[in-house]
């Protein structure tokens, strides 16, 4: 964990010359050259900087000070700079490293940015002198001492409550985080009109419109893997929104959550093109929706199966069916036993290595092949990358 005095080191021309010099090595040959003043502390911005080149580019070309702890929980500049939030003035009620509170200030005149940790507040500051970000003020204070004091009106709040115990361990519920939302919840609404709330991508998206009525509830991914849920306070009415990052934006109302599976019997011959729907969708529960009137679902977290092309436009990966067939692991040793196979599974026991184990396949991408269950049988798909 940083010290101030550790701090000031790194603000040191000393310092920040033998971090350049040593930015391409590897740190833990870093940490043990003799040549090399403070070592270890070196060696661990070596580190995270190379560590942030893709998650914070920003900081990394800046030449930062990046904390390893606010590192791991900070948000990635790309999900950052996507956040629905904009005006005059925002108040970040959870700054960290303060990468939400950076993006948040391009689209605002004035941004303040609450830490409690002495330490990491310092850093804070120090990273904004460097990346030349003049309209954010950093308040050393917690969030709760902060807001019980503040006579200031702000268009917007935002808070990504902590979500480790003192014992490191993760939570999901509100309740249990640092701050708790829903019992600061009205004097939040007193300072400001709309507050956006980030939580873990493991919160459930009916219990979020429970608490938060009339608010848009946001489902995020990045690279097929669910990020955040985020809630935006005092919307019109209550809406779903899913972005995939990368692939686009889709919007649904509630009624559009949990719709009813297909019930009809599953004909394998009338299947063309089957599609791997997003995370965020099948998180936010509306994978059904997303698919209306070009696929059909046998199951809300399993695959969706189309007649024709599906549009471009559509939350999830399409694939050509070439086969399909009942799971039967003796027929398919006949025909893959040795081959590399690629295999994706949704909404089935089964395992990959399992599946992988019985019809004697190796780990590879000479061919691709999707597992599931429908009707209370194991289908085997058989795909082409289109």
């Amino acid at each position: 964990m940083l010290k101030i005095s550790d701090v000031e080191l790194l603000r040191s021309e000393v310092l920040r010359r033998a971090i350049e010099e040593n930015i391409e090595r590897d740190p833990q040959r870093v940490a043990l050259d003799k040549h090399v003043p403070h070592a270890a502390l070196v060696a661990t911005q070596v580190k995270y900087l190379q560590r942030a080149r893709k998650k914070l580019p920003q900081l990394y070309e800046a030449r930062c000070i990046i904390p390893p702890r606010a590192f791991e929980q900070s948000s990635s500049l790309e999900s950052a700079e996507r956040k629905a939030i904009s005006g005059d003035t925002l108040l970040d009620l959870s700054c960290g490293l303060g990468i939400d509170a950076m993006a948040a200030a391009r689209h605002f005149r004035r941004v303040v940015a609450v830490e409690r940790d002495e330490v990491l507040a310092e850093v804070v500051r120090y990273n904004l002198s460097l990346l030349g970000v003049d309209n954010m003020e950093v308040v050393t204070a917690s969030s709760e001492e902060y807001i019980a004091t503040t006579t200031e009106h702000f268009d917007w709040v935002f808070i990504d409550p902590d979500r480790r115990s003192a014992e490191g361990k993760k939570m999901v519920r509100m309740e249990d985080c640092s701050p708790n939302v829903l019992e600061i919840m009205p004097r939040l609404e007193e300072i400001s009109s709309r507050v956006a709330i980030k939580l873990s991508p493991l919160f459930d998206v009916d219990e979020a419109l429970r608490l938060f009525p009339n608010s848009e509830v946001e489902v995020v991914s990045m690279s097929g893997e669910c990020k955040e849920l985020n809630i935006y306070t005092h919307a019109s009415k209550s809406v779903v929104r899913v972005a995939a990052v990368g692939l686009g934006e889709w919007s649904f109302g509630c009624d559009d959550i949990n719709m009813i599976p297909s019930r009809e019997p599953f004909e394998a011959s009338q299947w063309r093109y089957m599609i791997v729907p997003d995370v965020a969708v099948q998180k936010a529960r509306v994978a059904i929706a997303s698919f209306a009137g070009c696929a059909t679902m046998w199951s809300n977290n399993g695959f969706a199966f189309a007649a024709q092309m599906p549009a471009e436009d559509i939350p999830g990966r399409v694939y050509v069916i070439t086969r399909m067939e009942r799971y039967r692991p003796k027929e398919l040793k006949r025909e893959w036993k040795g081959v590399g196979v690629e295999i994706i599974k949704r909404d089935t026991s089964l395992a990959v290595e399992q599946v992988r184990k019985a019809m004697g396949a190796k780990a590879g991408s000479d061919h691709l092949m999707a597992i599931t269950a429908i009707g209370g049988e194991n289908w085997v798909i058989h795909l082409k990358r289109i």
